[in-house]
């Protein structure tokens, strides 16, 4: 007895798109699956009692110190064993890691995790395209095709026909370029505030992300991203007041006023970010990246700078691409990344003790307290 009919179809199945990841390595863009889902996929398909792996031979084959840090590289070799009925299936992969980190067993720690991980992935691939089989073929052609966004335009839709609604009063649909943009020009003539111009944004940037994936549709998309800015600089011009936004209060009349949201840019910070290892992986170089979730989410704006980490650009990538950052963070370990960043904002102004740093609650108390709420800015 060998793997059920079910198995077989699993194992058959194509790779799904939503879980190959990409980086770049020597100019060249890799395609990947991460380790947790391949062993994910195991459980999954073969059961949980019913495959197991053992490392084998682990070697550290250098280990030399950079700048201050520790890196070492490690080969190894994993034996995967899956129990198909009375059947024993064992297959083997040989994979190898890089570890850098300030400590020593820190370093040694990465590098042998990541080439386990990799001599995982090689043993599972040779069962099929669910485990990344299906990207040693150049045309990935075991890989399923990428979900077509709602509202994103298909292949053979002809430009603008069904492709974006602009809530102008009603659905509308447009069947050229030229229709939608006079009918966006026509509706912000009508938007009077602020808030009404970051409501109808609300109200359609799923649609226009849609448009900004399509090649055919990218220039449309910029050109109505640009009218939105220019109608909101025609508003700071003008110096028009940000209308209050009713809260409970004793008045039933008043209401708070909401002020600008603060959206640091520091050069120097960012430097400083960029001069230290990667918070996951303890790797360099690195990027400042911002955690997009610490304030919300503006036109073409990012966070302020103060809301920066270093990543390498493995993970850099990595959490560009999830859905759930916070979760994200988490998975790695670190549960409150905005003190993390909070603490680089501290030392990187030269603060002795970064934990008394402001704003250790500043930032974090804006978006929680009413009084405090900001409205998007858009530059």
């Amino acid at each position: 007895m060998t793997f059920t009919d079910k198995q077989v179809r699993a194992l058959k199945a194509k790779l799904a798109h939503r879980h190959v990841r990409t980086r770049q390595s020597n100019g060249m863009t890799l395609a990947y699956v991460e380790g947790w889902h391949v062993i994910a996929e195991a459980n999954r398909i073969f059961g949980f009692e019913n495959w197991d792996r053992r490392t084998l031979e682990p070697r550290c084959l250098w280990r030399e110190t950079e700048r201050g840090h520790i890196v070492c590289f490690y080969a190894t070799r994993v034996r995967i064993k899956v129990r198909a009925g009375d059947t024993l299936i064992v297959r083997e992969g040989i994979g190898t890691g890089v570890g850098r980190a300030a400590q020593a067993d820190v370093a040694h720690e990465i590098a042998l995790k990541a080439a386990e991980t990799d001599a995982t992935k090689r043993a599972l691939a040779t069962f099929g395209n669910p485990f990344g089989l299906a990207l040693y073929d150049k045309g990935h052609h075991g890989v399923g095709k990428p979900k077509r966004p709602q509202g994103a335009p298909c292949a053979s839709t002809p430009v603008m026909a069904g492709v974006l609604s602009l809530k102008v009063g009603r659905e509308d649909q447009f069947a050229t370029q030229e229709g939608l943009l006079a009918a966006l020009d026509h509706h912000l003539q009508g938007i009077k505030t602020l808030s009404d111009l970051y409501a109808f944004w609300e109200d359609n940037k799923g649609n226009l992300s849609g448009l900004d994936r399509s090649p055919q549709h990218r220039d449309l998309a910029q050109s109505v991203i640009l009218r939105l800015k220019d109608k909101a600089r025609a508003f700071k011009a003008d110096q028009t007041p940000v209308e209050a936004v009713p809260q409970a209060s004793p008045d039933p009349g008043s209401g708070f006023l909401i002020p600008k949201e603060r959206r640091v840019r520091d050069k120097t910070h960012l430097d400083y970010v960029r001069s230290k290892p990667c918070v996951i992986c303890g790797r360099t170089p690195v990027h400042a990246h911002h955690l997009r979730f610490a304030q919300k989410r503006a036109m073409g704006l990012k966070v302020s700078d103060e809301f920066t980490v270093p990543l390498c650009s493995i993970h850099h990538d990595e959490v560009h691409r999830t859905g759930d950052e916070r979760t994200w963070w988490a998975r790695h370990g670190i549960i409150e990344p905005l003190k993390t960043a909070e603490k680089f904002w501290a030392q990187s102004r030269g603060q002795s003790d970064p934990d008394e740093a402001a704003p250790t609650k500043g930032a974090i108390a804006r978006e929680t307290r009413p009084q405090d709420r900001v409205s998007r800015d858009i530059q």
